[in-house]
């Protein structure tokens, strides 16, 4: 089974001034690459989940990081047999991941981040370096928790990412003298959801780096994570070898 075309997501928080020309710039290269999928930019940032001919669209890659705001991009990759995306989108919006909340601003600082390896030692021994229990927060939509999530995970059911805040507010009192570990799909949404909890006082925020697609990534087998991973393109969910079609 061949799986020739290359997907990637990327995302980085840094002050754009020009996404009105920067948009320009993107969709065309990226349209001259034959890529599709969807690029998103902020004033806060770029988003992006692109699919294409591996060459070409690492060629696009090392074009975007030749400007020196996104040097050094981190890169989720996987493959997949066909295009998952039927167009490309390049779009200037006012969030690269919407919260609706203007005082968070990860561009600004980032909350601290755990590595996928050092979790799942965490995970198996119940504990954090510190000594503290981790609890492993799961700040995704409910209909993707429902896909697959790590065992034992709070899920306060959201409907979307926008409850977030408010959930905090109900819920804060109760991780008092624990390590929480936010995780979603990529990341991009703990970096704002990290600096929701640490803004309600919880003292003790880690945030999963490169989500739940970089443990499947860098892990053995996932430990600790049941089912597959939901993600908004036409392969649906992916299976802990980052392949379509979860068991």
């Amino acid at each position: 089974m061949t799986r020739a075309v290359l997907n990637v997501a990327a995302y980085r928080f840094v002050p754009l001034a020009d996404t009105a020309s920067l948009r320009e710039r993107v969709l065309a290269r990226a349209a001259d690459a034959g890529l599709k999928g969807t690029v998103l930019l902020a004033d806060e940032g770029l988003n992006l989940t692109l699919a294409g001919q591996p060459t070409r669209l690492r060629d696009f890659l090392s074009w975007l990081m030749r400007d020196e705001r996104f040097a050094g991009l981190p890169v989720q990759e996987s493959f997949s047999e066909s295009v998952p995306f039927r167009r490309l989108v390049v779009e200037v919006r006012r969030e690269i991941i919407r919260m609706d909340c203007p005082a968070i601003r990860p561009a600004l600082g980032r909350a601290p981040a755990v590595d996928a390896t050092t979790l799942a030692r965490w995970l198996q021994a119940g504990r954090c370096d510190e000594g503290r229990p981790v609890v492993l927060l799961d700040i995704r939509n409910a209909f993707e928790v429902d896909a697959g999530a790590f065992d034992g995970a709070i899920d306060w059911r959201l409907n979307r990412f926008g409850e977030f805040p408010a959930a905090v507010e109900a819920h804060r009192h109760e991780f008092e003298g624990q390590t929480v570990v936010t995780y979603c799909t990529g990341g991009i949404r703990c970096e704002k959801a990290a600096l929701v909890l640490q803004r309600a006082g919880i003292a003790h925020v880690r945030q999963l780096d490169g989500g739940i697609l970089k443990y499947f990534e860098l892990t053995d087998g996932a430990p600790g994570w049941h089912g597959g991973c939901f993600v908004f393109d036409e392969r649906g969910v992916l299976a802990p070898t980052l392949i379509a079609d979860a068991p």
